[in-house]
């Protein structure tokens, strides 16, 4: 997440399902309207700091993180206290009696966490949401990261990744291997937007080598 600290002018980013627990090199995005962090490892709602200063944010996914706590309706009045812009959190939109209720409710956060007691809160954090909670079914993974994906491509105006591609997978390969690359192919569409006509060119002829170099190897398999 430390790059972001580097693309001031990204508008989606897509961090799911990645051990993240400082949200501190989001806060100079200030051309970020979309934020993905489900399922991370973020343990306090005072990250929320960081989010406060960021005008266009409309889009916030942060549902499965230990800092949601046992009460979900104090969870979402304090994320609406805190980000009264948003439009939609963690895939449910937000009403204007939900924004006039989080101003009773919801907890105002006026300062940065104390990154001390967040790190030494991690573990204990962690192990309480992982006794509360039960394991997310692989298609249920797989179905999410998907979607992020294809929410980042559809703002490049590209084909969304068809689901039968990774049909063939095992549970586990689901789990594992499929995850990593959807992570890793939302981070590359998501840099290709800070590039220019050169930097693209760079990568079309790149990828126009690698795929060569697929082909051919498919070819001496068979």
């Amino acid at each position: 997440i430390s790059i972001c600290r580097d693309l001031p002018n990204i508008e989606v980013i897509t961090f799911s399902v990645n051990g993240i627990s400082d949200l501190e090199p989001l806060h100079q995005c200030q051309n970020l309207s979309e934020l993905y962090l489900r399922r991370n490892n973020i343990t306090s709602l005072d990250e929320l700091f960081y989010l406060k200063t960021l005008p266009r944010l409309r889009v916030l996914w942060l549902a499965e993180n230990p800092c949601c706590g046992p009460d979900p309706h104090r969870y979402r009045m304090t994320v609406l206290r805190n980000l009264p812009s948003l439009q939609k959190l963690d895939n449910q939109a937000v009403t204007e009696e939900e924004l006039s209720q989080a101003l009773v409710d919801g907890v105002e956060i006026t300062a940065p966490p104390a990154r001390s007691s967040v790190e030494s809160s991690w573990s204990e954090g962690t192990a309480s949401s992982a006794t509360g909670s039960t394991a997310e079914p692989d298609s249920e993974l797989l179905s999410c990261s998907l979607q992020e994906t294809s929410k980042t491509q559809e703002e490049l105006d590209m084909k969304p990744v068809p689901r039968d591609k990774y049909s063939s997978f095992s549970p586990q390969e689901t789990d594992c291997s499929c995850k990593k690359r959807n992570n890793v192919l939302s981070a590359i569409l998501l840099l290709m937007k800070e590039l220019d006509a050169e930097g693209l060119e760079i990568i079309q002829q790149t990828v126009a080598r690698r795929l060569q170099a697929f082909q051919k190897k498919e070819l001496q398999e068979e």
